[in-house]
């Protein structure tokens, strides 16, 4: 492994686009090293706050959005090269820095290409179009007979061109974004729609790549938390004396019920956390894990958002038919990033720089001036990438901790959680409760859909910083789950339909996003139950999908029909009958119009189940998908790819486990995920469309995964499971039960 990277201030500055995604200094950091950040535009309707052009034609993005490991920004370079007619590797990227980038909101809801994507792309619109005017006058050309190539722009008949340094290379183009600047036709793409590979994947598998937690600051000290030992303990009592003998202690931070140590070493912070003797008042706020759905449904409701009603769902009820009624549960999952939270801050001359791998460092800016009442111009937060995310997870908390360290002490400080920290203290994704009713009339058609989902309420776009509110400093002090309403609704042509949303007044941990907030659990539910009405019905699951499918709907047919063909299917009804032995096989479908308005995503998950002791092991997935406009295949392709590993994961094994005082699944054997062994095979077909806008790729797969896989389940045993995570202690008894 190379040696970590050390740099000063001023260094950093200058690199902070190589420290982001690894690529060529632009020249036009070096302005910004000299004190330009601070005039630099960042509003979003100014094309300098997007893109900089220097004198030898290389073009720098500054993107709000950061990379998560999701390979966005390959595609959003792609993007900028597409419309400025430059070469792809003349494209360097700065995301993520609050001083040079502009808040284009937090990095989710798979809105980085749907949302900040045409953004960027249409500041780069506006900038072709008006360096095609300075060309046409330049060249006395009209602007019709001008074309780009590689950035020089020349007659279409022949003749003399002009280069892009030439007419703006270093300076700026102080133009507002013009929303109406056309964009180039598919037609003429040359670069967007290519399967270009990620530049960042090579040094990762080297081992080359700086991650934060490979990241160093010129003087930094390291830091660590003492946690309470249960949530609402209160700190009582602490021995300086009991690490009176670790070597490199720098000071004891005490700052109310927020407990922290500062050394010259990480060894030393480490040592020091775990033989530092405190006393803790008792604390039991939790329910017993055993009653959590009892506690659940019994929260006090806030409010209820109704998320559609059509017809009249209680007198199709009450009709004639077989009336259908079930509950469905998903499990409190962690984030579970591979490599733990870790960040820096330093205050210096009155301000606070913090480095992150928050996915919403404008957010976070936010957070840390209120914390430390200061004014919003004297923080500011640089991206760095972390080790996994695709949620809020424990990147601000460590940030906040690492604030008030260095706060403390005066020179920067890294504060690296432990895994303990990371799964006992990131923020959850919070447990979810359904129910659900229907009726099927004596010719198997649905009259009537109804639903209740349990979920937290939400408010703030923003989760607590834990060391401010061990602290006592200032906070937002609401719900933060996250879009979790979405897919409540179904997308169905039921004649009858009500679905509500119960938000509860508290839930167990702090809520907050986690890949694909609520879609998954509503889907899992929606699309199981649609399930048991296709085998109440005894038509087949597939084909009762097509049927109450919209006819006016065709990419959702389209998508359907492609699916069938791709996965083989063969029409018949569930649960297979022709089933026997111990090791038994079964598929299952699931579709979704995710969030009922953007990206069409069906899978068939194929599995085997050992019915002697309940294990269920994903064979083969199969998925379909149309996001539209498709950027870069092969990036769209490792979004499902790994979308899909990490929900197969999240399904079968993930559940936050704890007592009537804190989380103890703290590592990975309380909290196991999927191992290589486990992975399945998964075959992918994009459906592109170039002339449709781009939609989300990162979330809407993990949305029908863990329903295609119960699905699976009762067509290999005719048991239904209900309860994610599908433990083979769940699944057990009901296989026994169906024998019996």
């Amino acid at each position: 492994m190379n040696a970590p990277l050390q740099l000063s201030r001023r260094d950093l500055l200058k690199g902070s686009g190589i420290l982001v995604v690894a690529f060529s200094l632009a020249p036009h950091l070096e302005a910004l090293a000299q004190g330009a950040a601070a005039t630099k535009p960042v509003s979003l309707d100014q094309v300098d706050t997007f893109l900089a052009i220097d004198d030898k034609g290389m073009v720098t993005l500054y993107a709000g959005k950061v990379d998560l490991g999701t390979g966005v920004n390959i595609g959003l370079a792609q993007i900028v090269a597409e419309e400025l007619d430059v070469p792809l590797a003349n494209v360097s990227l700065v995301t993520g820095d609050t001083a040079l980038t502009p808040d284009q909101g937090p990095t989710y809801g798979s809105q980085s290409i749907q949302s900040g994507g045409m953004q960027i792309r249409q500041a780069a619109a506006t900038a072709r179009n008006a360096l095609l005017d300075q060309a046409a006058q330049r060249l006395g050309v009209a602007k019709d007979d001008l074309a780009i190539n590689e950035g020089v722009i020349a007659p279409k008949a022949g003749g003399t061109g002009v280069a892009y340094p030439d007419l703006i290379g270093g300076k700026d183009f102080m133009l507002k974004v013009d929303p109406a600047a056309p964009t180039k036709t598919p037609a003429d793409y040359k670069i967007v729609g290519k399967p270009i590979a990620r530049r960042d994947v090579p040094e990762k598998l080297t081992g080359k790549f700086t991650y934060v937690h490979d990241f160093r600051v010129a003087g930094m000290l390291h830091g660590s938390v003492i946690r309470p030992p249960a949530l609402g303990a209160t700190l009582q009592n602490v021995d300086e004396s009991s690490i009176k003998d670790v070597p490199g202690v720098v000071k004891l931070v005490r700052d109310g019920d927020f407990l922290g140590v500062v050394t010259e070493t990480e060894w030393a912070a480490v040592r020091a956390a775990r033989e530092l003797r405190t006393t803790w008042s008792h604390s039991e706020t939790l329910p017993e894990q055993k009653k959590l759905w009892e506690h659940v449904r019994t929260t006090k409701i806030v409010k209820d958002d109704v998320t559609s009603n059509i017809g009249d769902v209680s007198a199709a009820l009450a009709a004639s038919g077989n009336k259908l009624s079930a509950s469905y549960d998903f499990a409190i999952h962690t984030h579970g990033s591979i490599g733990p939270s870790c960040a820096i801050a330093e205050f210096k001359d009155g301000k606070l720089t913090s480095w992150t791998a928050s996915q919403a460092t404008h957010s976070l800016r936010k957070q840390l001036a209120k914390m430390f009442s200061m004014a919003l111009d004297d923080v500011r937060c640089i991206y760095v990438d972390g080790a996994g995310c695709y949620g809020r997870n424990g990147h601000e908390d460590a940030a906040a901790d690492a604030a008030l360290l260095a706060k403390a002490v005066g020179k920067p400080v890294r504060v690296q959680w432990s895994r303990a920290d990371e799964h006992g203290w990131d923020p959850k994704g919070p447990p979810t409760l359904i129910d659900l009713r229907a009726n099927v009339d004596a010719s198997g058609n649905v009259t009537a859909w109804d639903s209740e989902f349990f979920i937290p309420q939400g408010a703030a776009g923003t989760v607590d910083l834990v060391a401010a509110t061990l602290s006592d400093k200032p906070v937002d002090g609401l719900l933060s789950p996250g879009g979790i309403i979405g897919d409540s609704a179904i997308g169905y042509k039921f004649p009858n339909i009500r679905t509500a949303c119960h938000r509860l007044e508290t839930t167990l941990f702090r809520p907050s996003w986690i890949r694909t907030p609520g879609r998954m659990q509503n889907t899992f539910a929606n699309e199981c139950f649609l399930d048991e009405i296709a085998a109440a019905a005894s038509a087949d699951p597939l084909e009762i999908r097509v049927k109450y499918t919209d006819p006016a709907d065709k990419r959702g047919l389209d998508l359907l029909d492609h699916l069938a063909k791709l996965s083989n299917w063969q029409k018949r009804p569930s649960p297979n009958k022709n089933i026997s032995g111990n090791i038994v096989k079964g598929r299952g479908v699931s579709y979704v119009k995710y969030e009922l308005v953007r990206t069409y995503v069906g899978v068939v998950v194929e599995v085997e189940v050992d019915r002697t002791v309940g294990n269920v092991r994903v064979t083969k997935v199969y998925v379909v998908h149309d996001c539209g406009q498709i950027i870069n295949p092969k990036g769209v392709q490792a979004q499902i790819e790994g979308s899909v590993i990490q929900t197969v994961s999240r399904t079968l094994k993930e559940e936050v486990t704890f007592d009537r005082s804190m989380v103890t699944s703290l590592d990975w054997a309380s909290y196991p995920i999927l191992t290589f062994p486990e992975l399945p095979e998964i075959a992918v077909e994009l459906i592109d469309r170039p002339t449709e806008k781009p939609w989300g790729a990162g979330e809407p797969t993990a949305a029908v995964v863990p329903s295609a896989i119960s699905n699976a389940i009762f067509d290999a045993t005719g048991a239904r499971i209900r309860s994610v995570p599908f433990k083979a202690a769940k699944l057990q008894p009901i296989l026994r039960s169906i024998s019996m």
